[in-house]
């Protein structure tokens, strides 16, 4: 399965000159420490399951170069500037939370070099336009799954409580969009800091609001604490999460505090128990058999998959660009933006990528499923 979807790959990139010398510059940021590594690494061990999945375009060198922003937004841009300036990426990749990839892209449309995000952040305004697309499935679509899944267990409070940035903001968000005109009413809006220790007094407001169920806006190992504080309540109620919380850290942090909970995420998570029919399964197993082979251990997560979804689509929009201009050049990075944008049924292991320019997200309803934790592993319900 491998070996077709290498060829089919490889035969992507056929159309490429004879004349392509230089090499095509990838410069990768994510957090490798800081609270953000529980999901920066899977981030980083997808991205070198991508690479040695396919380290050519026609006969173009894909270079990778990867830094560790250490989970802080500011070392996310250091490092974002320094790949553009002394390194002189052609593209940009990263990070592992939405402030440190909206701080790089603000970055990429400085320097009119394109970003591929590896977090569902929204583009910034800038006079540049557009250098930016976002591998994650955008937080309304999954979310929708969620509050739809609340109105058929007849869900009429929801407590919500979420980071305290950016990425706590867009849950909230699209949880608010999505009830609108519903019988669910959402009656908290608790924060935390991803640094945080303990939530028990914003815990204690949403056990007090007596609400069916909670949602959080959480990620990774942080993730897991509103779920410990609520068993510690004696909360029984529903419990939900975001694509975000995906993430073997979670579960072996939350432990019996996250059994039940219910989240939704790309397909690739739960690839062997879906039909033959659906359309991300074939590149799902490709992609587990090059992690695999890569990293010497099987993968569990979502992140790892965002990864490799960005290096598939990375390559189609290289294939094209390579046509027009030759890497290391502002043509290229030029060509590579709008081929970038103009993104056609791309199949990843998340799900299918269109793109087009005024459009960050790429993903539609192919891109997600319902999965709940039993016994510590996501088991498709929906």
């Amino acid at each position: 399965m491998l070996s077709r979807l290498c060829a089919s790959v490889a035969a992507l990139a056929l159309s490429v000159g004879a004349s392509s010398a230089a090499d095509l510059t990838i410069g990768f940021v994510t957090s490798l420490s800081g609270p953000g590594a529980s999901i920066g690494i899977p981030y980083e061990k997808g991205i070198l399951a991508a690479h040695a999945f396919a380290a050519k375009v026609g006969d173009v060198n894909i270079k990778l170069i990867r830094l560790d922003d250490a989970s802080d937004p500011s070392a996310a841009s250091r490092n974002a500037r320094k790949l553009v300036e002394e390194e002189k990426v052609d593209v940009l990749m990263g990070t592992s939370g939405v402030p440190g990839t909206t701080a790089m892209a603000t970055v990429g449309a400085e320097s009119k070099t394109p970003l591929i995000s590896l977090t569902p952040a929204p583009a910034p305004q800038h006079a540049n336009g557009q250098w930016m697309i976002s591998i994650p499935q955008p937080p309304p679509l999954m979310v929708a799954a969620v509050v739809d899944r609340m109105k058929k267990a007849s869900i009429k409070k929801a407590a919500y409580i979420g980071f305290s940035d950016s990425w706590g903001d867009l849950v909230y968000d699209g949880l608010m969009k999505s009830v609108q005109g519903s019988s669910v009413e959402v009656v908290t809006n608790e924060r935390y800091a991803r640094a945080d220790t303990s939530v028990a007094g914003q815990v204690l407001k949403i056990v007090a609001s007596q609400p069916d169920a909670v949602i959080t806006g959480g990620s990774g190992t942080p993730g897991a604490l509103p779920y410990i504080a609520l068993q510690q309540r004696g909360f029984k109620g529903g419990l939900y999460g975001t694509h975000a919380l995906i993430n073997p850290d979670f579960v072996r942090v939350g432990g019996a505090a996250v059994e039940g909970v219910i989240c939704p995420t790309g397909p690739v998570i739960v690839a062997e128990q879906l039909p033959d029919s659906n359309v991300t399964k074939k590149v799902s197993l490709a992609f587990r058999d090059a992690y695999q082979k890569a990293n010497n251990a099987p993968t569990t997560d979502a992140f790892s998959a965002y990864a490799f979804d960005g290096w598939l689509v990375m390559l189609d929009a290289a294939k094209r660009a390579l046509a027009k201009a030759q890497p290391g050049t502002a043509e290229f990075r030029e060509a590579f933006k709008d081929a970038m944008l103009a993104t056609k049924e791309v199949v990843g292991t998340h799900g299918v990528y269109n793109y087009k320019p005024g459009n960050v997200y790429g993903v539609d309803d192919r891109a997600r499923v319902l999965v709940k934790l039993e016994q510590g592993k996501w088991k498709l319900i929906e």
